[in-house]
């Protein structure tokens, strides 16, 4: 049963960068796909970014695309979210979710992760 911790979250001034970490135990995490996806309060939870398997490669939603960049280190069991050019909507919790038998094409889908960590907070604001 892999079970997952975020970390990284905090407060930056708009245009800033922050990096989230997960790191799984319990299983090899190089044999899960994972996502990140965020919430603000009273919003659906969002999809933000994946990154397939072993080496990837990596999806992301348009809204992050070119600021945000999802990782892996498969020797350290954990998944990174680099994030630059932070923007006060990028405002949330995030999340990441951990499947091994999702598919490609539900990669952006909260039902497909059985597996999902506390949630960090990104909160930016100046």
């Amino acid at each position: 049963q892999v079970q997952l911790v975020e970390s990284g979250g905090g407060l930056v001034q708009p245009g800033g960068s922050l990096r989230l970490s997960c790191t799984a135990s319990g299983a090899t995490f190089s044999r899960y796909r994972v996502a990140w996806f965020r919430q603000v309060p009273g919003k659906d939870r969002e999809y933000v970014a994946a990154i397939n398997r072993g080496t990837g490669p990596s999806y992301y939603t348009d809204s992050v695309k070119g600021r945000f960049t999802v990782s892996r280190d498969n020797a350290k069991n954990a998944v990174y979210l680099q994030m630059n050019s932070l923007k006060p909507e990028d405002t949330a919790v995030y999340y990441c979710a951990a499947s091994a038998t999702v598919i490609m094409s539900q990669m952006g889908s909260q039902s497909g992760y059985g597996h999902w960590g506390q949630g960090t907070q990104v909160t930016v604001s100046s």
